[in-house]
């Protein structure tokens, strides 16, 4: 198609001719420029841009203006500027100006042409199918935030307008993200597809499909793994506890897993873990919440103790929380005998004072709640640390002896490193039970007999 010149306006055409207008306009913006070469084409590149924003304008303004006969130039057009294979990640920053300014106004066409009021997806089914929504998955990869977040919105309509892809949509999120998790470990566009099944989850009718409660299992909670878990992590514990809403059942599984994957190494993804688990306890029901207070309160007593001052304050600061106190409280016979003992260890060693005035806050308020007990625990963890002292006395007392004893000097001529002594003489003169002796076999060396006999 000619780009050396601008076409007539659509709005300036007679009402009649518009649609045809439109569709010559569709067709012209299929070509595609090389915008890596700045100075290229630049009248044509122009052009294209102009014919863009005018469709956009007046299939956003003009009722009406989504005949049939345009549905199949859209998809076409759309398909023609936004499939492409995706270069490479170079490792550096990914550089805006790099990228064709075309596309941002494709995107913006395209999901004009999704919000309109004319638009039917009885007659969009013909055009977009499940080949097209693949080929939008394989862009969630793009290093561009500004195009998956485009992506992001597209295929969100997509999903709430054609109910005959909503379960191989789903399906083929699962997959890229088993991919990622056990293949790849690696894939840009993973923060953005858990928002879209943030709002999908949201919307799932009650009780939960047995196939919703095995995704969530078998795929949404393994993305708890991968090294790169801080750029989605706010959007992967938004689902999770879209999911304990929906069923508060579930909490036991979210929790075993959490502790399954619980980082060792890294304070910074331990410190997302102790947030996302502060989220699910502030919507937890009382009944689920027993159910998991040992696991819970184990692996919270460990972050207490944790040399890291940021992983040890996250987890004091859940007693700043009102609820969770609350669930504290009711169940404090429980969760005090597993906390105690690290909370007045740490009071004594910890370096970190902040940490130190913390606990004695903590211990503060277990005094509050349940005097007795804390006295209980409190002479049973001296006692404790007593029997401890003594043993630790008696380790040193057996090595201090060890240390004095005297060793016989070794012989460096004769250092009798081997025995001299022949095998045979060791054998007659070893000493054995009485009524047991060595006897030479009765029988010939065929026989199975036994060559120990009794007397």
């Amino acid at each position: 198609y000619d780009f050396t010149t601008k076409r007539t306006l659509v709005a300036d055409a007679p009402a009649t001719e518009q649609s045809g207008l439109v569709i010559q306009k569709l067709q012209q913006c299929q070509k595609i420029f090389d915008f890596y070469d700045p100075v290229a084409q630049l009248k044509s590149k122009e052009i294209k841009r102009a014919a863009l924003n005018e469709l956009i304008d007046h299939i956003t303004t003009v009722k009406g203006a989504i005949t049939e006969l345009i549905y199949p130039e859209v998809i076409k057009m759309v398909s023609k500027n936004i499939f492409r294979v995706l270069p490479p990640s170079d490792n550096s920053e990914f550089d805006p100006e790099e990228d064709e300014p075309t596309l941002e106004l494709v995107y913006e066409l395209f999901l004009r042409f999704l919000e309109s009021p004319d638009f039917q997806a009885t007659v969009g089914k013909k055009y977009i199918d499940q080949r097209f929504v693949l080929n939008l998955l394989d862009l969630f990869d793009s290093e561009d935030p500004r195009e998956r977040d485009f992506l992001k919105t597209v295929l969100h309509r997509i999903y709430g307008k054609f109910l005959g892809l909503r379960a191989f949509i789903r399906k083929q999120i699962n997959n890229m993200f088993l991919s990622f998790v056990f293949e790849t470990d690696s894939f840009n566009g993973v923060g953005e597809l858990l928002e879209i099944l943030g709002s999908i989850i949201n919307g799932f009718a009650l009780p939960l499909k047995q196939e919703h409660k095995v995704f969530l299992v078998k795929v949404l909670l393994p993305l708890h793994k991968p090294r790169c878990l801080s750029l989605y992590h706010a959007q992967l514990a938004y689902c999770v506890v879209q999911f304990i809403e929906k069923d508060s059942t579930l909490t036991p599984q979210v929790f075993d897993a959490l502790l399954k994957f619980w980082p060792r190494t890294c304070s910074a993804k331990e410190v997302m873990f102790l947030g996302e688990v502060e989220e699910i306890l502030d919507i937890i029901e009382p009944e689920q919440f027993k159910k998991i207070i040992e696991p819970l309160f184990k692996q919270l007593a460990k972050c207490v103790s944790s040399p890291h001052f940021q992983v040890a304050e996250r987890a004091l600061y859940f007693w700043n929380n009102e609820y969770i106190l609350s669930l504290i409280e009711e169940n404090s016979s429980q969760v005090m005998p597993i906390m105690f003992p690290a909370l007045y260890r740490i009071s004594k060693e910890h370096w970190n004072q902040t940490i130190v005035a913390l606990v004695y806050n903590v211990l503060k308020t277990f005094m509050e709640m349940n005097g007795k007990l804390f006295d209980e625990l409190t002479a049973n963890y001296k006692l404790e640390r007593q029997k401890e002292k003594r043993k630790e006395k008696e380790r040193e007392d057996l090595w201090k002896r060890l240390a004095a004893v005297e060793l016989n000097p070794p012989n460096d001529r004769d250092p009798h490193i081997l025995s001299k002594t022949p095998l045979t003489n060791f054998m007659t003169k070893r000493e054995l039970p009485a009524g047991y002796g060595l006897i030479a076999p009765a029988n010939s060396v065929g026989d199975k007999s036994s060559n120990f006999v009794r007397r």
